[in-house]
């Protein structure tokens, strides 16, 4: 088993999950319930991910932000920031790849809401901001959890645009992903089955999860 591997794995599951949810919640509740003529576009902007091969979502990240690119020159200059080949990378492209596994989840844990029931809060006196706090986000949190656990558990299986955008480097971009693929260039079957069921595990109990929000929810069948 490599533990620095799975402890980059974890590390980047669990920031990707925690720092990308702020985000989520602002765009899923606005493409619920937005009349926009952009909402189209922007729903199959996000889905991208889903449809593309992940190398080449992982080399437009590599050519866009590597060094040689206008963004990535002015990132190091200016910010001393570095997109390619650094954990700080990896979680960027994080981000991009997973954003369909956050916001569906929460997109439809808030369009499951009734109108009517963000109508009788107004009418109450709270503001937008206090209704999204006090009555959407609690009736809508099996889909945040729901988003969350898809979110880490996607990101402890990605492969694709791991290995494009933060290469190999042990301790601070090799994932479990990537030591299964160097265990079994290297012959080592029996090391890559231990480190292959353990995602299998992981995913099945995200899975599990997110099945059993969506049986509690008590807006599913509305």
């Amino acid at each position: 088993m490599d533990w620095s591997a799975a402890r980059v794995s974890l590390s980047l599951a669990a920031l990707t999950a925690l720092t990308l949810l702020p985000a989520a919640l602002w765009l899923a509740r606005w493409l619920a319930d937005s009349p926009s003529r952009l909402r189209p576009w922007i729903e199959a902007a996000l889905l991208l991910p889903l449809l593309l091969p992940p190398t080449v979502v992982g080399f437009y990240l590599l050519t866009g932000l590597g060094g040689a690119s206008p963004l990535g020159a002015w990132l190091a200059q200016h910010l001393g920031l570095r997109l390619v080949f650094t954990f700080e990378g990896l979680l960027f492209a994080s981000w991009l790849v997973n954003l369909p596994f956050m916001v569906q989840p929460l997109q439809r844990g808030f369009a499951a809401i009734p109108r009517s029931v963000r109508e009788a809060a107004w009418v109450s006196g709270l503001s937008a901001w206090r209704t999204f706090w006090r009555i959407e986000l609690p009736l809508a949190w099996p889909g945040v959890l729901a988003g969350v656990a898809l979110t880490f558990a996607h990101t402890l299986g990605e492969f694709g645009v791991v290995l494009m955008v933060g290469g190999n480097i042990a301790g601070e971009t090799r994932t479990l992903s990537i030591a299964i693929y160097d265990r079994v260039q290297a012959f080592d079957n029996a090391g890559a089955q231990m480190m292959s069921l353990v995602l299998v595990g992981l995913s099945l109990a995200a899975l599990a999860f997110v099945f059993a929000l969506n049986r509690r929810n008590p807006l599913a069948e509305r």
